[in-house]
């Protein structure tokens, strides 16, 4: 009698994994997300219905928050090449736990003025622009260069969802507690991204001092406007994306104040728009792989580029009611839609295009890396 050999089970090939560093990078960011959405429903809440900010009071606000993104996106960057990205993760959630927690103890004290929101909105600001820089110049470190897309579209999947997330919840919490109280939940949420960000194990971070030698900040920020100004797809990001931004900061420093005055949306209102949004942000970020996939990152970069503009207009002709606010809610939900498709293939796009320098006896971008974002 002839026994024949078993055969042997087929061994089925894993697909490649993001990792654990990868995951405590994405649930502390996306900790972190949900109390800023929270923070974002508050503030114009506390600013406008409590505080009585008028139109220019809500567009400093606005600007003060922004105004960072300017001024530090370049320094930023450099700062992020010269030392571990995950100590600048944990520094600048705590900073930010700090800096947040001035607002409930001065609604508490009885000192809460628009004065200590336009304080507390520069310097979170500032402290958000160095976090981010850091938090994109880590995903590379944390994920193979095969992946790098595929972890791009996670995030962006993550993000929103944890924005819709956040903006339900802010509403929530500001029409039961009150608006200056709902902060305590963005101080919550930087603490759990900070014990997040401690966990992780960042490979390859050279020794200080090891690897290049120390060179001037300026140096470096001069370096990369270099590069940016002789790399035709950096330098063509770079226009598009300052431009699209300059757009958005512009509509966004009135957005919540038109809302909850001329509008007359109410806090609830404010959240539903934002949150629906918010929806299209990881719808979005989903089918971003996808789109890349069978149009190409040029016409998907294009397509993203385009749409952003036009879904904005729905808000010039809006007037109170339910109605016009469920358009204004679809409008945006298309139109950071088709920011997360850009966003993440952008993100992929740049990041390619510095390895490639890279391998090409090219420094990799330096003090405008975090431009491009």
């Amino acid at each position: 009698m002839v026994t024949l050999p078993r055969p042997r089970p087929s061994v089925r090939k894993r697909a490649p994994v993001l990792g654990t560093g990868f995951r405590l990078y994405l649930v502390g960011e996306s900790a972190g997300l949900v109390g800023t959405s929270v923070h974002l429903v508050a503030l114009p809440t506390l600013a406008v219905l409590e505080l009585d900010a008028t139109a220019g009071q809500a567009a400093l606000l606005a600007s003060l928050a922004h105004l960072p993104t300017f001024l530090l996106a370049l320094p930023a960057g450099g700062i992020v090449d010269r030392y571990a990205k995950r100590a600048l993760l944990v520094g600048t959630d705590l900073a930010g736990a700090a800096v947040v927690t001035v607002v409930p103890v001065a609604a508490l004290a009885g000192m809460l003025s628009m004065s200590v929101l336009y304080a507390v909105a520069l310097v979170l600001g500032a402290v958000t622009v160095l976090h981010q820089a850091a938090a994109i110049a880590i995903v590379p470190q944390l994920v193979e260069p095969a992946l790098l897309h595929r972890a791009n579209a996670r995030v962006g999947a993550a993000f929103g969802a944890a924005d819709t997330a956040g903006t339900y919840l802010g509403t929530a919490v500001v029409a039961a507690i009150g608006a200056a109280k709902a902060f305590w939940l963005d101080v919550l949420s930087y603490l759990v991204s900070a014990c997040c960000a401690a966990r992780i194990l960042e490979p390859g971070q050279p020794a200080a001092g090891e690897g290049r030698p120390r060179r001037r900040l300026a140096g470096e920020i001069w370096e990369g406007l270099a590069y940016t100004a002789r790399t035709p797809l950096v330098r063509d990001l770079v226009v598009a994306l300052t431009l699209t931004g300059v757009g958005v900061g512009v509509t966004g420093a009135l957005f919540a104040y038109y809302l909850l005055t001329a509008l007359e949306a109410g806090p609830t209102g404010l959240g539903v728009v934002m949150g629906v949004s918010g929806a299209g942000a990881l719808a979005g970020a989903l089918a971003a792989p996808r789109v890349v996939a069978r149009f190409g990152p040029g016409p998907t970069l294009l397509a993203g580029f385009a749409t952003c503009p036009m879904a904005g207009v729905p808000l010039l002709l809006a007037r109170p009611g339910p109605v016009w606010l469920a358009v204004l809610a679809a409008a945006g939900g298309l139109q950071l839609a088709a920011a997360a498709v850009a966003g993440t293939t952008q993100r992929s796009v740049s990041w390619g295009t510095s390895v490639l320098s890279h391998h090409s006896s090219l420094e990799p971008v330096k003090g405008v890396r975090v431009a491009l974002y």
